[in-house]
C-alpha cells in the first residue's frame, strides 16, 4: 500500500495526539510565508478569483445544465457555474464506483484519503479565499477555520475510522478441541463493507470544517460520498471534491467515488436524502431540516448538528475586565454567526462580586456593551474579527431581536476598507428578565445575545438547565470564584450534556474548538445527535461481513 506507507507517520502522529489529547497538528494554523510560501495567498486569490464567473471544471454523470447559486457576503461577483446534475445518475454512479472502493480495503483507502487531504493542505490559501468569499469569514478566520483546522477535523474522522476498522482482523482459525474425536475447524474471513452511500449535506457558514468530518469517515470505511453543499457556499466544496477525485482518478479508481450535488431545490434535495441507496446523511444547519431528515429519511443513519441555546454563567469573578475582553471577542467572532457562539448570558438581578468591586447588573452589561463597542473601535481588526454578514434574514432578525427588551448595545454597520458593498455589523445585546424565557430559549442565530437577569446565582443554573434540556446546545460558560458553584455548573453540564468552559480570561474562547484535544458537541442533548470525532461517529458506518468453511482436522492423538 505505497500511499498508506508514505503518509504513515501523519495516520500515527494523528493516533498519539487522539490518544493523548494534548495540543497537535501536522497543519499549521499561521498562514506565515515561511511555512505556505511567500506567495502562497496571492497565488490562493489568483486561483480563485480564475475560477469567477466561469463554468467549475468538474465532469459528472446526469449534467442537465450549468447553475451558479453563490451570493458573497462582501458583495463580490462570484457567478461561478456548477453542474447541476440528475440525482439519480449521481446514485448510480456512486453504486458502480463502490464495489472497487470497497476492494481497496481499508489500509487503501486510508493512504487515498491521506494523498488527498495533505493536496488539499496545500491548497489552503485557495480554498480559504473561497470560503472567505462565500460565508463572510474574515480572512483569518476564514484561512484557519476553512483550512488547517477543518484538514484536522478531516484527519481526525481519518484516524479514528481506522482505529474502528483495524480492531477487526482479517482472518481467524477457529479450532474446537471435541475431546478423542477431531477437532472442529474452520477457517473464518472478516470484511468490512460500508453501508451505502453516504450524503454529506454542507451548511452556508462553515462550508469545509463542517464537511470534512462526514466526508472523510464516510469515504474511509468505504462508502461512496455525494457531497451537497449549501447553494450559497459551494465553492470550497467543489475544490475539495475536486481534488478528491484527482487522486482517486490517478490511482486507477472511479472519481464517481465522491460526487457534488448541487440540488438548489429542496425537493431534490430531500428526493436525495430520501433515496433508498443512501445509508448515512451528515447534516449541519437549522432544527427545522435537521428534524425533517430524522423523521424522513429513516432508511439512512442521520448525524445531525442543528441548533442549540448556548449559554455562559456569570456568578462572580476575579478577572472582570479580562472576562468582558473575552466575552466581548467571543460575542463579536465572525458575527456570532457560529453553532458555539454564546447566546444567553445569565447575570442575578443584584448584581456580582469582582475584582473591581461589586457590579450591578446593569453595571456588567454597560461594561459589556463598552468592550464589544471598544474591539470594534479600530475598523480594520474590527472587520477582520467580525466578518460579513452571511444573509439579509440574519440582518432582519438582529433589528427584530433589538425590539424585544431593554437596548443595551445597538448594532451598527461598519464600512469595509476593501469591499465597499460588504455587509458588516456590530453585535447587538439585549437585557431580559427571567420571566422572558419565550425569547431567549429559542435560537437567535447571529450577532445576538441577550442579558438575563435572574433572580439569583442558583436561578441562573436553574434557568440554564431548563433551557439546555429543552432546546440543547454545544456550550455552555461559567464564571465564578465559588469552586461549589463551579461544581454545580460541572453537575450541569454533565446532566444536560453539554461541554463546559470555567473561567476563561485569556486567548482561548467559549467558541472554538481545539482538533485532537476537544470534542465538538456530545451528541447528548437536542443541539446534536453526534460528535466530532470520536469513534461512535465513524464505527457505525461499516458493517462486519463474515464468512466461513471448515478445514480438514488433523485426527486426534491416541
Amino acid at each position: 500500500m505505497p500511499l498508506f506507507d508514505t503518509h504513515r507517520a501523519l495516520l500515527e502522529g494523528a493516533l498519539d495526539a487522539l490518544a493523548t489529547r494534548g495540543h497537535w497538528t501536522p497543519f499549521p494554523e499561521s498562514p506565515s510565508p515561511k511555512v505556505y510560501g511567500e506567495t502562497g495567498q496571492a497565488d490562493g486569490q489568483a486561483a480563485v478569483n480564475a475560477l469567477l464567473g466561469k463554468d467549475f471544471a468538474l465532469q459528472q454523470p446526469g449534467e442537465q445544465g450549468r447553475l451558479a447559486t453563490e451570493r458573497s457576503p462582501y458583495g463580490v461577483a462570484l457567478d461561478v457555474r456548477y453542474p447541476d446534475c440528475d440525482v439519480q445518475a449521481l446514485v448510480e454512479a456512486a453504486q458502480a464506483a463502490e464495489p472497487a472502493w470497497q476492494a481497496l480495503g481499508a489500509q487503501g483507502r486510508v493512504g487515498v484519503l491521506l494523498e488527498a487531504l495533505v493536496r488539499i493542505h496545500r491548497r489552503s490559501h485557495e480554498i480559504a479565499h473561497a470560503v472567505m468569499l462565500t460565508t463572510g469569514q474574515g480572512p483569518m478566520m476564514a484561512f484557519q477555520a476553512g483550512g488547517p483546522h477543518a484538514q484536522d477535523r478531516a484527519l481526525e474522522a481519518i484516524a479514528y475510522a481506522w482505529k474502528a476498522m483495524a480492531d477487526v482482523p482479517g482472518q481467524a482459525l477457529w479450532d474446537k478441541p471435541q475431546g478423542k474425536s477431531p477437532s472442529l475447524v474452520m477457517q473464518k474471513h472478516y470484511e468490512i463493507v460500508g453501508r451505502g452511500i453516504a450524503l454529506v449535506v454542507g451548511c452556508a457558514t462553515f462550508p469545509t470544517w463542517n464537511t470534512y468530518p462526514g466526508l472523510f469517515a464516510a469515504l474511509a470505511t468505504g462508502n461512496p460520498v455525494i457531497v451537497k453543499p449549501h447553494p450559497n457556499a459551494v465553492l470550497p466544496a467543489a475544490i475539495s471534491v475536486n481534488i478528491l477525485r484527482e487522486v482517486l482518478a490517478e490511482q486507477g479508481l472511479d472519481p464517481n467515488t465522491v460526487t457534488l450535488a448541487l440540488s438548489p431545490r429542496p425537493e431534490s434535495t430531500q428526493a436525495l436524502a430520501t433515496h433508498s441507496a443512501v445509508a448515512s446523511i451528515d447534516f449541519t444547519g437549522s432544527n427545522q431540516f435537521g428534524r425533517w431528515l430524522i423523521d424522513n429519511a429513516r432508511q439512512a443513519r442521520v448525524y445531525a448538528e442543528m441548533a442549540g441555546v448556548n449559554t455562559v454563567i456569570i456568578e462572580s469573578t476575579d478577572q472582570y475586565a479580562a472576562l468582558l475582553r473575552n466575552l466581548a471577542f467571543t460575542l463579536s467572532l465572525y458575527s456570532g454567526q457560529m453553532c458555539t457562539t454564546t447566546q444567553n448570558i445569565l447575570v442575578p438581578r443584584g448584581g456580582i462580586t469582582t475584582d473591581e468591586g461589586h457590579k450591578s447588573f446593569e453595571q456588567v452589561g454597560a461594561d459589556l456593551a463598552a468592550a464589544v463597542t471598544e474591539l470594534a473601535s479600530n475598523p480594520r481588526v474590527a472587520t477582520s474579527v467580525l466578518g460579513a454578514v452571511g444573509s439579509p434574514e440574519t440582518v432582519a432578525r438582529m433589528q427584530q431581536a433589538a425590539g424585544k427588551g431593554r437596548l443595551v448595545l445597538a448594532s451598527r454597520a461598519l464600512p469595509h476598507p476593501e469591499f465597499a458593498n460588504a455587509q458588516i455589523h456590530t453585535p447587538v445585546i439585549v437585557a431580559l428578565e427571567q420571566a422572558d424565557s419565550a425569547i431567549y430559549s429559542e435560537e437567535c442565530f447571529g450577532p445576538v445575545s441577550y442579558l438575563v437577569a435572574t433572580d439569583s446565582g442558583a436561578a441562573s443554573l436553574q434557568v440554564a438547565e431548563a433551557t439546555l434540556r429543552a432546546h440543547g446546545a454545544l456550550t455552555l460558560g461559567v464564571y465564578s470564584t465559588d469552586r461549589a458553584y463551579i461544581d454545580a455548573a460541572i453537575a450541569l453540564g454533565r446532566r444536560t450534556r453539554v461541554a463546559l468552559s470555567i473561567n476563561l480570561t485569556q486567548g482561548v474562547f467559549v467558541n472554538q474548538s481545539a482538533s485532537f484535544s476537544d470534542y465538538h458537541a456530545t451528541g447528548g442533548n437536542p443541539a446534536a445527535n453526534a460528535s466530532y470525532t470520536n469513534l461512535a461517529f465513524v464505527a457505525d458506518r461499516f458493517v462486519i461481513v463474515q464468512r466461513r468453511e471448515h478445514v480438514a482436522a488433523a485426527p486426534a492423538a491416541a
